[in-house]
């Protein structure tokens, strides 16, 4: 760990390796830029893939810089896929336009250009100078202090070097497409029969008519932002997930990237905020209090579950509760920790949840990274936790039969049916999937379907959201399930070689300039590891303060994963502010690795430095 504010900053004269991608590239018009010719420019490479919340977080910090530094900066996305559907090519296209991203991105199925950056985790960041050379690399998200202040460095240096040239990016937007629906992610049936669905890429929810097409209302502007109001002014940002209030007279809405939630008075149309600051909460924040006085982190969905709004909060990895009696909010499961731990509420760990449905003493979870069925229930200590179906963070596929042996891919949503079992909205598997509680299998009951991200019920059939098809789809309830043959898989992401027994791990972290280490409360740094099997990591397992750690491997086990969650807190280090800026930086890494006689002794992962290691 380096601290290195005070000192000069001195540059590493790496030179950038070229991109390169099989999927080719979008928003460029058709054209293929490479490093060479935006020379003069500041390129900042954002390694990412749509399945990451951390990624959709970064990209949304990236906003703000990319405006204000338009003639100089360049953002290329180089999307680096995780799943197996994440590697299709119009999957990567409907994201760019799902996520709203406004630069050019590489598509690199195959991770070349990932490699090529010796990239470990999702997302990182890679700053290049208007001279070619990588000058900064930060891994995680929290970075877009240090890298606006580095853009101005860089601005400043090659100046005066005469090597900065302003002008227009190769970016070029893509042609709009009329549709009543856009990307919509989640559905809920109105007492008066209507479906009310919330039309995530434009910013606003669309009533339609029991038919699931003619459009009722719209509330929403249709603009990016955060502002109450009657329906026709009131604005969005990426909502999702939606819950009728026990009253029937309003619905609470995850307005997922203003990191709030909102009701709506179905009677006008009008929208309150209730919960929230508008900003992303960090570590460190406050977990419980006043609704409106506490930070919450990429709400996903909502229900009605145990006499409160339950929260799926998939930028933390946990679930959240908001009672409307007394206007607070609190968490309710989850460390923050990303991965599949069961158990009670508050040692458990989620992997992004992005899907929930109450019925009778459960509350179901779809927990998309882990591509797992879960749910919480109340035991005689509190609630607890448990998995129905899934493995962990790198085992998905499509798989019916037991449910110990069944795989999903990234499920987004879930649907209690009557019989008692729920419907999975199986989203990169494109499927609508179903598990028996009663017989604790898994079947599939439709396919064909374009990303499912909700379904909702009507009468005897079932209403899907699909997503990247742009609309609703009605089904009736199949009495047979779909035979489909069983696909396994895992990451696509090499494994790392390194040699038995003893291994170093170095989380390199470096203090942005005119930062230092936050020291006035204890200790600014967190390192917890972990294993996948625990069997793996014989020693140097469990949480710490200090970003290295010497750990011990199995030969005996051979292979396995490595997780590793790292956090950093700096502050603007000017003695004369009573009160200075303060920024966490954190990331989780999940590393494949591989014992290997001449495996490395060293695993360096990088947090916030100078230059990729």
């Amino acid at each position: 760990m380096t601290d290195a504010s005070s000192a000069p900053r001195a540059r590493a004269r790496v030179r950038a390796p070229e991109l390169i991608g099989k999927g080719g590239w979008l928003n460029t018009g058709g054209s293929e830029p490479t490093l060479r010719e935006l020379r003069g420019s500041i390129v900042i490479l954002d390694f990412w893939t749509f399945c990451c919340i951390n990624c959709l977080h970064v990209l949304d910090e990236l906003r703000e810089l990319e405006e204000k530094h338009r003639d100089t900066v360049v953002i290329i996305g180089v999307h680096s896929p995780k799943f197996v559907h994440e590697a299709d090519h119009a999957a990567v296209v409907d994201a760019v336009e799902r996520y709203g991203v406004h630069h050019p991105v590489l598509d690199d199925p195959e991770l070349a250009t990932w490699k090529q950056y010796a990239v470990r985790a999702w997302p990182t960041l890679v700053v290049i100078d208007p001279e070619g050379y990588v000058v900064a690399q930060h891994a995680g998200e929290g970075h877009a202090h240090a890298i606006a202040t580095l853009v101005e460095e860089l601005e400043a240096e090659h100046a005066a070097k005469g090597t900065l040239r302003r002008g227009d990016g190769p970016y070029v937007p893509p042609e709009p497409v009329p549709t009543d629906l856009r990307f919509p992610g989640k559905a809920l049936l109105l007492p008066t029969g209507n479906l009310l669905v919330s039309d995530s890429t434009r910013h606003a929810l669309v009533e339609l008519a029991p038919d699931g097409e003619t459009v009722v209302r719209r509330i929403g502007s249709g603009e990016r932002g955060l502002a109450d109001g009657p329906a026709d002014r009131a604005r969005f940002s990426e909502p999702q997930g939606l819950a009728l209030l026990p009253d029937g007279e309003s619905v609470i809405v995850a307005d997922t990237v203003n990191h709030a939630l909102r009701r709506v008075d179905l009677a006008s149309g009008e929208v309150t905020t209730v919960a929230g600051t508008g900003r992303q909460w960090w570590q460190g924040s406050p977990v419980a209090g006043p609704a409106r006085e506490v930070a919450l982190s990429s709400p996903w969905d909502v229900a009605w579950y145990d006499d409160r709004v339950w929260i799926a909060m998939a930028g933390v990895h946990q679930l959240w509760t908001y009672d409307p009696a007394d206007a607070t909010v609190a968490v309710a499961a989850g460390t923050t920790n990303e991965g599949l731990v069961d158990g009670p509420a508050g040692q458990a760990w989620f992997a992004q949840p992005s899907g929930l449905a109450a019925a009778g003493d459960r509350l179901w979870v779809a927990d998309s990274e882990t591509s797992a069925l879960r749910y919480v229930t109340r035991g005689e200590d509190g609630y607890e936790v448990r998995t129905a179906v899934g493995t962990g963070l790198f085992d998905f596929g499509h798989r019916d039969g037991p449910a110990g042996q069944a795989l999903l891919q990234h499920p987004i949503g879930v649907t209690a049916l009557p019989d008692g079992s729920v419907a999975v909205s199986d989203t990169y598997n494109h499927a609508l999937r179903r598990y028996d509680p009663a017989a604790d299998e898994v079947s599939t009951l439709a396919t064909d379907l374009r990303e499912p991200s909700d379904a909702v019920l009507v009468g005897e059939d079932i209403v899907v959201v699909e997503s990247a098809r742009h609309r609703l789809t009605r089904l009736r309830l199949p009495e047979e399930a779909v035979a489909v043959a069983g696909a396994a898989h895992r990451t696509r992401r090499p494994a790392t070689e390194v040699a038995p027994g003893a291994l170093r791990l170095d989380v390199v972290f470096t203090a942005p300039t005119g930062q230092k280490l936050d020291e006035r409360y204890g200790p600014s740094t967190r390192l917890l590891v972990s294993a996948t099997p625990p069997e793996l990591l014989t020693s140097g397992a469990g949480q710490g303060t200090d970003l290295t750690r010497d750990l011990v491997l199995d030969p005996a086990v051979g292979e396995g994963v490595l997780h590793v969650s790292a956090m950093a807190a700096s502050c603007d280090d000017d003695p004369a502010n009573e009160y200075p800026a303060c920024h966490v930086h954190q990331q989780d890494w999940g590393v494949p690795v591989r014992v290997t006689p001449d495996g490395a002794s060293r695993l360096p992962l990088v947090l916030a430095g100078l230059d990729a290691e």
